[in-house]
């Protein structure tokens, strides 16, 4: 089965408590564009993040606020800021590395959240079970063009509002000649 890929750049998912202390109380995010799953969108809003010592990455502010803050990082931006980061599944940021964030208003120290996102496949009720897809099942990916990679470990995440797509970090995408999107094929474990 054919799926489309996408590659997902360093970003941040914000709680309002932390959206307001970065950009002010009160403060809404502004909708730059929408985004292929969707409830979420590209902000206006970007946020600057350090690492250990003085290095820091601008990074894209990812709407609606959450329940907490979160930030998606590739290997390449954790090294080059100096952090150890695990591969999660997105939402799971329990004894992960906290980072501080600067925005335009204030500073804010999170004392948890920064992660390598694991590879997943978003997908609809309806598309998995026309797929045979479980939520949380493990599949393996086969990417489509000049520089084919197989991806294993692929988790699958279901829900009544996804769209079916692959999300591989910066990284993964560039590994398979993959700029913003592509094409690729599941191959059951």
């Amino acid at each position: 089965m054919e799926i489309p890929i996408e590659t997902s750049g360093r970003h941040i998912h914000l709680s309002k408590k932390d959206l307001e202390k970065l950009f002010g109380k009160g403060y809404k995010l502004k909708k730059m564009k929408d985004l292929y799953q969707p409830s979420d969108f590209a902000a206006e809003e970007t946020v600057n993040i350090q690492g250990e010592g003085v290095r820091v990455l601008t990074i894209r502010v990812i709407g609606p606020v959450r329940s907490k803050t979160q930030v998606e990082l590739s290997r390449t931006d954790a090294i080059f800021l100096g952090m150890a980061v695990p591969l999660r599944e997105s939402g799971n940021i329990k004894g992960t590395p906290g980072a501080v964030l600067i925005g335009p208003e204030n500073k804010v120290k999170i004392e948890e959240g920064v992660i390598n996102s694991q590879r997943h496949i978003h997908c609809s009720i309806g598309e998995a079970k026309k797929l045979g897809l479980k939520n949380k099942m493990l599949v393996s990916v086969q990417t489509e063009g000049q520089s084919p990679v197989t991806y294993h470990n692929v988790l699958v995440k279901i829900d009544k509002n996804y769209r079916l797509c692959m999300h591989l970090d910066t990284d993964e995408g560039n590994a398979a000649g993959i700029i913003r999107s592509g094409k690729g094929k599941i191959l059951f474990n």
